[in-house]
Order: structure tokens, then sequence, then C-alpha cells
């Protein structure tokens, strides 16, 4: 299993504002570990399914370099393409709940034994998700929480 830890926040635990909408709103920095040799590129996934009208997605990287060690804050990883999120950005957008509510955000990443064609850029969750298809090789994720008083 690919392991994935941030520099910010332990599994489970809440992600500091910084990295939020009541922030700077930057993506956090990320280790990843454990990526199978085999790997040709990987897919980053953010996203919140408690959100109130269905699964938000905050943040969409694909044809990341398999053999990067660490997604520096701030940042698009190393061959990173930037995919579309809920809003219709480009881009990272962070936790940013209804008041008094604590919701999970996500962090996946997929190792895929295939590299997207330059096309998909600008593609959505659901049109990557399809592409990754029988294309997952392993996959990790780091969960966060975060709560807006």
């Amino acid at each position: 299993m690919i392991i994935v830890k941030s520099l910010a926040f332990l599994n489970n635990e809440t992600i500091p504002q910084k990295y939020t909408c009541d922030g700077k709103n930057v993506n956090p920095a990320l280790q990843i570990s454990n990526i199978p040799k085999e790997a040709k590129s990987l897919v980053l996934i953010v996203d919140d399914p408690d959100a109130p009208k269905g699964t938000w997605t905050h943040w969409i990287v694909f044809n990341i370099d398999p053999t990067i060690k660490m997604i520096e804050e701030d940042d698009v990883p190393k061959g990173g393409i930037l995919g579309i999120n809920t809003s219709s950005k480009i881009g990272y957008e962070g936790p940013c709940p209804p008041l008094g509510e604590t919701h999970r955000y996500f962090f996946k990443v997929y190792a895929l034994d295939t590299i997207f064609s330059s096309e998909t850029r600008g593609a959505n969750k659901k049109q990557i998700e399809k592409a990754m298809e029988n294309h997952v090789i392993d996959k990790g994720e780091l969960v966060g929480l975060y709560s807006r008083a």
C-alpha cells in the first residue's frame, strides 16, 4: 500500500487553518512512499465526502512522476497536470465546510500502469476516474479533518 503522510497534520487529525479557505488556501506538503516500481504515473485526488450536496473535489493532479517522494507546500508535483475541482477551477481549493460542521478530507494517491495523454488536461474527477479504470496498481490515502467556528 502507498503511504501518504503530511508534515502539517497526522492521519485523522485536524488540518491546520493555513491550508483551508480560512487561511492561505495552499496545499499542504505531502510525503509519498512505498510506490510500486512498475508505476508509470501517480494521480492525487483530494475530496470531501461529507459535503452537503455530495462529494466535493478539492484538488486533482495526474501524470505525477512516480519517483516523487514529496509534494511541496503550495506546489504542483513534478510532471503533474491539474484537473478541474468541483468549483470548476483548476488547482487546489482548501477545506471550507459549512460553519459548525467537521468534514473529512481524503488525500488519495493512486499508482497507475499508464500515463494519460495531454488532452486529459482540465479533466474533472469523473473523467479521471473513468480513465483510471483497469490501470490502478496500488493506492494510499491520508485523511484530515477540518471544521469552522
